[in-house]
Order: structure tokens, then sequence, then C-alpha cells
């Protein structure tokens, strides 16, 4: 694991986060061309930096922090702007975040007994794919044409399986941190991580 803060796909990560408000101010003004540009790119890219970390041994901390980040940061802005235009339902905004509000306090709960966090799963990792390409679908299918006609079904079959995929994960998280804190018992009186 390198200590190395500007390596290639660190930058990329860091692109992925400046572009968070720009496809956000862009979803929101109506300027779909440029949301698209911005979320096609950051898909590019969130696949593009953990290809050339694992290639090139470029792996580092910062990345692992920023990665996971810029994904759930897309996702959000994402949902924000697709319920605030009224292309998604509100019901599956509150699915993913209950998620992510499930995912806070079980990462929360282990921190408090110690644990700094769980590795990442690729169930994980496909839930988000699903849905980082799902968004850019449902977007154009909010267009009158045949484009919008074809990318319906296909956004919807993404976005559904990145829902359910993204809840397996969660219980795959969760049977993971009861393995971990099974074999690492809170003892009375330890220092917890702050």
């Amino acid at each position: 694991m390198s200590e190395r803060l500007l390596t290639l796909p660190n930058v990329l990560s860091i692109l992925r986060l400046a572009g968070v408000p720009v496809f956000l101010w862009a979803i929101v003004s109506r300027h779909d061309g440029l949301a698209l540009i911005v979320l096609a790119l950051s898909g590019i890219t969130d696949y593009a930096d953990g290809k050339i970390a694992r290639t090139f041994h470029m792996e580092s901390r910062l990345g692992q922090f920023l990665d996971p980040i810029a994904d759930r940061l897309y996702i959000l802005s994402t949902l924000i702007g697709l319920a605030w235009r009224e292309i998604i339902p509100l019901w599956f905004v509150v699915a993913l975040l209950a998620r992510e509000a499930v995912m806070l306090v079980m990462l929360l709960y282990l921190r408090k007994r110690g644990q700094i966090g769980l590795p990442v799963h690729f169930v994980g990792k496909a839930a988000t794919f699903n849905l980082l390409y799902a968004f850019p679908l449902l977007l154009l299918a909010h267009r009158g044409d045949v484009l919008g006609e074809l990318a319906r079904p296909i956004g919807w079959g993404l976005a559904w399986w990145g829902l359910v995929l993204y809840w397996f994960a969660a219980i795959l998280y969760a049977i993971q941190a009861q393995f971990v804190l099974s074999r690492t018992p809170h003892r009375a009186g330890a220092p917890r991580a702050r």
C-alpha cells in the first residue's frame, strides 16, 4: 500500500470529486448534455482509477478514502437531481438513502468497538457500477424520442439491479462485521477508536 499522494489514480479521483458540483448544477438547471458528459466521465474515471491503481501497484490509503466518497457523492447528487426533475420516484431515493443510513450506523458501531472499517466487497462495487450507469440512461429516458425509449428499460434494469445489489452488499457487510467483532471481542476499559 503506497503512501504517495500524487498518483494518477488519486488525481482521477480528485477530478471526479471536482465534477460533482458541476454535475449537480447541470442537472438541476436542465443542461442535460453537460450532465450526461460529466456523469459519463465520472463512470469512466471510476473504472480507470481502480484499474490503473491495481495494474501499476499505485494503490494508496488516500485512493481508498477518495474513491468511495466520490462514488457516494455522485450517487447522492444524481438522486437529488433526478428526484428534483421528477425523473425517478421518491421511494427509489428513500430506498437508496436508507441503505446508506444503515451502513453509516454499522460503521459508527464498528468504530466504537475499535474497528476502522470493512474491505470493499465486489457486490458493493457491482451495485455502484449499476447505479452509476443507470442514472445517465434514466436521464436520457426522460427525452421524448426513440433514444429515450431505448434508454428507459436499460436504465431501469440497471437501477433495479443496483438497488438490489446495494442492499445485498449491506447484508454481506453486516455478516462480515459480525465475524470481525466475534474475532476481536470488546474488552471493558479498552481504549476505543475516536
